[in-house]
């Protein structure tokens, strides 16, 4: 990590003990960095911020949880990003607009960026294997459900041992009627 610039990342932190479970899978699996990260769908991903602007984005999500409600989140069977990457994910079946919009309104003011690629909510499973273990994880994954409320964002930051660590949490609170 550059002094003065802070990589963090926005997510959606699949609950305990789900999340343990499916990082477990995933280290199982033989990904390496499985256990560098909580298992999450990702709405920012890595980015670099001068550590002087991070309490102008913690304000900006803050405002971005404020006036988002709580929603359901049904993540069912599996799919993958090949040959364009070698990702092997969970879908997100329900739950996938609220995402989609959480990381639009998440990618403004401060963390204003472009995606190398059309965001696309899902649940890692699998990155940069071989294609016999994708096509495994893939067909393991396949029949799996686990059905949660999201009810907040996190940022993550890189550590500079190189896992990623919880920095704060912004809980969703508006009502849903």
């Amino acid at each position: 990590m550059e002094q003065g610039i802070a990589t963090i990342g926005v997510v959606i932190t699949i609950p305990d003990p789900w999340g343990e479970e499916l990082q477990e899978r995933r280290a199982g699996y033989g990904d390496t960095v499985a256990w560098t990260i909580p298992t999450h769908i990702t709405l920012l991903p890595p980015t670099q911020v001068p550590e002087e602007r991070l309490p102008a984005v913690d304000a900006h999500l803050h405002q971005v949880a404020t006036v988002r409600a709580p929603f359901p989140v049904v993540l069912r069977g599996s799919d993958g990003f090949r040959p364009v990457t070698q990702t092997s994910f969970v879908v997100v079946d329900k739950g996938g607009d609220a995402c989609a919009s959480l990381a639009d309104a998440v990618r403004t003011g401060p963390l204003r960026r472009r995606l190398p690629f059309p965001y696309h909510p899902h649940l890692t499973m699998a990155v940069d294997l071989t294609d016999e273990v994708h096509d495994r994880v893939e067909a393991e994954m396949s029949t799996f459900t686990l059905e949660f409320s999201a009810t907040a964002i996190d940022r993550y930051v890189l550590a500079e041992h190189g896992v990623w660590e919880s920095a704060a949490v912004f809980p969703f609170k508006a009502s849903d009627g």
